[in-house]
């Protein structure tokens, strides 16, 4: 039997993604506190544009808006980039208020 974090990344690599601009703080187990830049968010996780010392199977601690913290997981690393999957879904009219909250330009939201 598999152990560990069944991550099913094939299927929620369909999920929309929104363009963000935000800076966080997360909360790394070796590496302590970590600034980190979201480019952009899904219901299912977010990709970071300034990796540093990241590898695949890392997990992080971030604080959004709207629903606070959460964990994520580390499934892809490339360059200065990495993909990270939540730990959990997040609700659907959580995200749009994160969105809301986060989308730099309101032409780039999605009509509802």
């Amino acid at each position: 039997m598999p152990t560990g974090a069944q991550l099913t990344v094939t299927d929620q690599r369909r999920a929309t993604r929104h363009p963000v601009d935000f800076p966080v703080i997360a909360e790394h187990h070796v590496h302590g506190d970590m600034n980190m830049h979201i480019s952009n968010l899904s219901a299912h996780g977010f990709m970071i544009d300034d990796a540093h010392d990241l590898s695949r199977g890392d997990r992080v601690i971030v604080r959004l808006p709207v629903i606070g913290r959460i964990e994520a997981y580390c499934i892809w690393v490339r360059e200065n980039r990495a993909g990270f999957q939540f730990e959990r879904i997040i609700r659907l009219d959580d995200f749009m208020s994160i969105i809301d909250e986060l989308q730099p330009n309101p032409r780039l939201r999605r009509p509802r």
